[in-house]
């Protein structure tokens, strides 16, 4: 029997995430499986694998073809650096301690590369929140003056408008006793 490590869809229209599944290369995408060994979930940032490395190790072992994206996945993961370090102690090229020695090497450069991508994003974020802060508040200060200019042009039509009609009262005032 041909087995493949492939994904299933599951999910809804938009935001589908996929389980990895062992099953026989002639059933149906999302049909019956042998073993589910993880899942993908695309939908966050960075995307979430979760895998059983060890049952992933076995089935690539015993011959199971992952999908392109499945190897992809499995690559970034470890599997296929530890199968391989597994084929160079079947060959005698080093021993159990040094392929292990060297997986663990491997994960610890990969996970701090993981997490100076994440400082990365987080640092990314907070500037991008603070240059549209700085905006917002140039914003605010330009519609401030903006709107003390109208206040002030306001005050000074009414100013204006009051000093023409007080020489208008006094006009008037001193007509007012004259017609008497």
């Amino acid at each position: 029997m041909a087995t493949k490590i492939r994904l299933q869809r599951h999910g809804r229209k938009n935001y589908a995430f996929y389980p990895i599944v062992i099953a026989d290369s002639r059933a149906p995408r999302d049909g019956r499986f042998i073993e589910r060994i993880g899942s993908y979930n695309p939908n966050t940032n960075p995307a979430t694998v979760t895998l059983n490395f060890e049952r992933a190790l076995y089935w690539v072992n015993v011959g199971a073809q992952p999908t392109d994206t499945v190897r992809t996945i499995l690559s970034n993961e470890g599997v296929l650096l530890m199968k391989h370090l597994q084929g160079g102690v079947k060959k005698g090229a080093f021993d159990e301690a040094e392929a292990q020695r060297r997986f663990d090497a491997w994960k610890a450069q990969k996970q701090q590369s993981i997490d100076k991508l994440r400082a990365s994003m987080a640092d990314k974020k907070e500037l991008d929140a603070k240059a549209r802060m700085e905006a917002e508040v140039a914003k605010n200060q330009a519609k401030a003056e903006e709107v003390a200019k109208k206040k002030a042009e306001a005050a000074a039509a009414a100013a204006e408008a009051e000093a023409a009609a007080a020489p208008a009262e006094e006009v008037a005032a001193e007509e007012a006793p004259a017609a008497e």
